[in-house]
């Protein structure tokens, strides 16, 4: 009797456990996922992306756009570009593809020529934060919505706030949220603003105005050498930076072709991995305290270069895709390819669960990968869309989000059990 309710309490145990991360694996809710890096807990996906495995749901039309889908319990949240004029924020019933609110204002803008073929629409992937929704708009404007009902809570033009210019290919960088505080990229520099108000708090790194003006990289924030602080990737240097003060704590040079460090840094204890365009792949690692400095030692740095992929790191390798359209696999320890592929498509938005890694192509190819450092490990690959596929997928508990170029769509795919979820289905 003593062993049967001990073994109660433990598969309850176990039940609770599995029940609050689904509710956290149930939802979306900011750039690459829950710790911005890419990387979920609590899934088991399926073993192909075959039909019965993974099955097609509901689609929307919408207008252009880049931004990621955010996805809550019953809600879709999506952004577009309508008539090269407005700039449009949807919530969708997740369960549907129903509109529930939708709300809009004025804001485009021609981004230039050689860059025209990515599109002149809204790119920012907004963040949700409880009842608040963040959304960076193309005019380097950020707007917070009430997430319920759609209502305007405040807007800021960084362009007018901060008298700076509006940057060439518009505001790309992602609202992070923070301890009642937003982080971004906009106003030519790194701000910090209530988010009760949107009154701006500081304004610390930049690069001056125009096209070398706000940067593509979104910030992390991370503990580094004892220090809890943001994470900045500008268009020329790397930078840990106080959150308090704005201060910086300490910086690296990062050699990029038209300042394209676009990657989110990818933080590993006291070092920080990055890519850039034009640059190759480093990894630094940060010493030192406030109180005596930081040091930044370079541990390595190969040919490999990144475009607009940020990676995922899975037991010491780094699974990379890059701008020649190869995937790689990088020893996070010495900085050696363990291996490189044939080329793909332009662009990947990576989500890793344990071993598994799923790639959205821009191309509108799936694919699932094994996380193996002795080989390219592809399990299986599936078309989801036969338009351009920049955004970023998102995975939220047994569904996976694709924002097409002028759509959203929605695939069902089949979760295997875990341990924990088969003891509890035998205490039924």
């Amino acid at each position: 009797m003593k062993l049967t309710l001990q073994l109660f309490k433990f598969c309850m145990a176990c039940f609770a456990c599995t029940w609050i991360a689904g509710v956290q694996a149930e939802e979306w809710r900011q750039w690459r996922g829950p710790e911005r890096t890419g990387v979920v807990s609590n899934q088991n996906w399926p073993a192909t992306l075959a039909a019965g495995e993974l099955d097609s749901g509901w689609r929307v039309k919408l207008g252009a756009g880049y931004s990621g889908p955010l996805v809550t319990e019953d809600r879709v949240y999506v952004t577009e570009t309508r008539g090269k004029k407005d700039e449009v924020v949807r919530a969708l019933d997740r369960r549907t593809g129903e509109e529930v609110w939708a709300v809009d204002w004025a804001g485009s803008m021609a981004v230039p020529f050689f860059a025209a073929a990515n599109g002149s629409w809204i790119r920012s992937t907004p963040t949700l934060d409880g009842n608040d929704l963040f959304v960076a708009g193309i005019r380097d404007v950020l707007v917070c919505l009430n997430a319920e009902t759609g209502e305007v809570k405040w807007k800021v033009d960084f362009v007018k706030d901060t008298g700076s210019t509006l940057p060439s290919f518009g505001c790309v960088c992602s609202p992070l949220v923070d301890e009642g505080h937003v982080y971004m990229q906009a106003g030519g520099g790194f701000v910090k603003l209530d988010r009760t108000d949107g009154s701006i708090v500081w304004k610390a790194v930049g690069d001056g105005g125009g096209m070398f003006g706000s940067a593509f990289s979104s910030p992390v924030i991370a503990t580094i050498a004892g220090v809890r602080q943001a994470v900045v990737q500008t268009r020329k240097q790397l930078c840990g930076v106080d959150l308090q003060s704005g201060k910086v704590l300490w910086s690296q040079d990062i050699e990029a072709f038209r300042g394209m460090n676009i990657l989110t840094p990818t933080v590993i204890g006291n070092r920080v991995f990055t890519s850039s365009y034009g640059g190759g792949s480093f990894l630094f690692e940060v010493a030192g305290s406030v109180e005596d400095g930081f040091k930044v030692t370079q541990l390595w740095r190969n040919k490999l270069q990144a475009y607009m992929s940020s990676p995922v790191v899975i037991d010491g390798f780094v699974y990379l895709h890059l701008r020649n359209q190869r995937f790689a696999c990088i020893d996070l320890e010495t900085g050696k390819e363990a291996w490189i592929t044939t080329p793909f498509g332009k662009y990947w938005s990576l989500i890793a669960a344990g071993d598994r890694i799923l790639a959205l192509d821009e191309r509108g190819e799936l694919l699932l990968i094994r996380a193996n450092p002795e080989k390219f490990d592809l399990i299986d690959r599936r078309e989801v869309s036969t338009k351009p596929t920049w955004a970023h997928v998102a995975v939220a508990g047994d569904q996976v989000f694709v924002r097409e170029l002028e759509a959203i769509a929605v695939f069902n795919w089949k979760q295997a059990a875990t341990a924990s979820q088969s003891a509890s289905s035998a205490l039924k």
